[in-house]
């Protein structure tokens, strides 16, 4: 009998569904069911050297491409692992149902127009999701996927890849891509190749969660327009990330991550493709921006280790290319470390009089062709602490003089970086100046042939990255990172007003300056007893930007300049003739701030609840200078974040000004999180803008605050 969604628990039906994704990934026997359709679909299966049954169904034809049919799938000799799936959407409900009731594995749905188009296509999905069961359905609207350890070609038509034992898994929403990236030139090795299609049965999570567990799998690279369950999806990187397997993902497409209504400048500043960074480094994983960087990521981590930090070793033989890679290094993290003075002393004897010891290190043509002479030079570099070794070089194409001396260098990099106990890279300033030969080469003797500058440091920088975070959080500090699932906020919002929010964020632990609010007509008093200087500000629920509204008064010194004060305001924010000025919230100045940050808090209803922290103030949104943390965050992972701000400078004491009180900072910062935390399941949105960091030993405090929540 079929089991449906309804049947056990929804984390039952995810091991079982994960578990036939196993059977359909390395399965003992393929099932073919469709037409005339199937003809390529087995005549690629076959010349992929599949060395289990191959079985087709149809109950017009005695046989396809030489493949007997019979005329249904419960006529088949046992329940198929894998089964290709090519007849009409309609009918494809009912195959999948027979499937599931006999206990098979899993089925690509090569069928379209589903849930892709709409309408009627949505219901035909949820039918055959309801069909299917515990099948590990790939798809539907998918081309399907491709096994290169064990032949398996699960394919509607040609590919590119090759027989190989171990390598990278592919797992793409683009049919289109999946089957490109089988035909690159790039020597990147693929054992897995998965197109996910509409994603109806499993999503990114069930299949990163499997490849992990694959010996084979050297890496995971991701091709994603949308990711549907975030904490799933987390979890599944967390499993990949404990197990060593590095991901690498290229996040395509505007991201539409639910709706906001922006009352806070939080909102404005978080940004969806910004939420997808803050998810994707808290999780250790390499973000590419095109397709040939996410194919040099994936070359370098499968064919060699990680680096353990972000010093790299650059050589190369021409002063450009020392110059293109000193400049590109540093944004995006990679340190050159110049040569210990001992260091610079050998160089400088093996090297010519007119030859300049630093790092990158141009070793010039004075030792080209000579192997022994490169292989002191780069060893005696290697000799001070380096985390990885790379070589820049351009191959002449065949037929050309010099290939055989670019070997030579190749070789020396190699053995130097083995002795260094450190990884090896060598990279191409194009991608066409590394050819089939050497690549395969470099591959073999387990460094990285990468193509491409941009393209190989930023793959360099993404390997020092995980490298990095694999060294800090270990496996068993992985856990921490999972982010909890998020539940749908009441319909109806309330905006507190500054009082409420600053009192509301205090119980946490945020400091707030000394002030009460009060009645209009007592505001002068109150001032007198808080002591001068002090604020003023109108507390009203209309009022969520006072700045911009006139609904502040800094500096007061007097009772004279409150009452002075409230009459502008009133004046400005008269309504319909009438005074509105009811309730102030009258505060302490404080006049010793070092720096000015914004500290805020936005709801996604995908990724989750967001820290984003950044310069404050009123120049929040000119200078858009912030960072992003999902939440839970750690206060190692705001003080990283804190140091990444271009104000981090003021903090540290700029131009001779006092630094800031940067452990009270994290503090504010934390207990801003800690409420966020306390109340997930109604906080829509919050700013603390700005907190004022004071000078060392002085603190930090919430010169204003906003807080909007769902109400029960």
């Amino acid at each position: 009998m079929t089991k449906h969604l309804s049947s056990g628990s929804s984390s039952d039906l995810t091991r079982r569904r994960r578990g036939n994704l196993r059977r359909l990934l390395s399965p003992r026997h393929l099932a073919f069911v469709g037409g005339r359709n199937l003809a390529e679909p087995l005549r690629q299966a076959k010349a992929f050297g599949f060395s289990g049954p191959i079985w087709a169904v149809n109950p017009s034809f005695e046989s396809i491409e030489g493949v007997p049919c019979v005329r249904s799938v419960r006529a088949l000799p046992e329940p198929p692992d894998a089964t290709f799936l090519a007849v009409p959407r309609e009918a494809s409900i009912a195959v999948a149902r027979d499937l599931a009731e006999m206990n098979a594995g899993g089925v690509i749905g090569y069928a379209a127009g589903f849930a892709e188009l709409g309408g009627i296509g949505v219901e035909l999905q949820r039918r055959l999701v309801e069909a299917a069961g515990d099948l590990a359905l790939v798809g539907p609207n998918c081309y399907g996927l491709l096994n290169a350890a064990e032949g398996v070609a699960l394919w509607p038509s040609g590919h590119g890849l090759s027989r190989m034992q171990r390598g990278a898994a592919i797992v793409a929403q683009s049919g289109n891509l999946a089957l490109n990236v089988t035909m690159n030139l790039r020597s990147v090795p693929f054992v897995h190749v998965i197109s996910m299609g509409n994603q109806a049965c499993l999503g990114l999570a069930d299949y990163i969660a499997v490849l992990a567990e694959d010996a084979r799998v050297t890496a995971i690279a991701l091709y994603i327009e949308g990711i549907t369950d975030v904490a799933a999806f987390a979890d599944a990187a967390i499993v990949a990330l404990e197990r060593g397997v590095p991901i690498v993902a290229l996040k395509a497409g505007a991201s539409e991550l639910g709706s906001r209504l922006a009352v806070t400048h939080t909102s404005s500043l978080a940004g969806d493709d910004a939420l997808y960074d803050a998810l994707f480094e808290r999780l250790a994983i390499a973000r590419a921006r095109s397709v040939p960087e996410l194919l040099e990521t994936v070359k370098l981590l499968s064919a060699t280790a990680a680096p353990a930090g972000a010093r790299l070793a650059a050589f190369t033989c021409s002063g450009g290319d020392s110059l293109m890679v000193a400049d590109a290094a540093a944004p995006i993290g990679i340190a050159l470390p110049q040569p210990t003075a001992a260091c610079a002393a050998t160089l400088r004897e093996l090297l010519p009089d007119f030859a300049t010891v630093a790092n990158p290190l141009d070793y010039n043509t004075s030792l080209w062709g000579d192997r022994d002479a490169l292989l002191r030079c780069f060893s005696a570099t290697l000799a001070d602490a380096y985390d990885a070794a790379l070589l820049i070089i351009d191959y002449p194409h065949e037929g050309i003089a010099g290939r055989a001396e670019c070997d030579i260098s190749v070789d020396a990099l190699i053995e130097a970086a083995r002795g260094a106990g450190i990884p090896a890279m060598v990279a191409s300033t194009l991608p066409e100046l590394l050819p089939a030969d050497a690549r395969a080469h470099i591959l073999a003797a387990g460094a990285a042939p990468l193509q491409g500058l941009p393209e190989a440091l930023a793959a360099i920088a993404a390997a020092m990255r995980y490298g990095g975070c694999r060294r800090e959080i270990g496996a068993a500090g992985a856990r921490a990172l999972a982010l909890p699932s998020l539940a749908p906020l009441a319909a109806s919002r309330r905006t507190l007003d500054e009082a409420q929010s600053k009192a509301a964020l205090a119980s946490h632990g945020l400091p707030i300056p000394a002030g009460r609010a009060v009645p209009a007509a007592k505001a002068a008093r109150a001032a007198e007893e808080i002591g001068f200087p002090v604020v003023l500000k109108v507390l009203a629920p209309f009022l969520a930007h006072k700045t911009e509204a006139g609904a502040v008064a800094l500096g007061l010194n007097n009772t004279a300049e409150v009452e002075a004060a409230l009459a502008r305001m009133n004046s400005v924010l008269m309504r319909e003739g009438q005074p509105v000025v009811e309730t102030v919230l009258v505060e302490e100045m404080v006049t010793d701030a070092v720096a000015e940050l914004i500290v805020g808090v936005v709801r996604d209803e995908r990724l989750g609840l967001a820290l984003v922290i950044g310069s404050g103030g009123i120049l929040v949104e000119l200078t858009k200078d912030t960072q992003r943390l999902l939440l839970p965050a750690s206060r190692a992972a705001i003080a990283t974040a804190l140091s990444r701000l271009a104000a981090a400078k003021l903090l540290s004491g700029y131009r001779g000004r006092p630094a800031g009180d940067l452990a009270a900072t994290i503090d504010a910062i934390a207990a801003v999180a800690a409420f966020a935390e306390a109340n997930r399941d109604r906080l829509v949105e919050l700013d603390v803008n700005p907190l004022l960091v004071r000078p060392q030993g002085r603190g930090a405090l919430a010169a204003d605050a906003l807080v909007r929540i769902a109400t029960r």
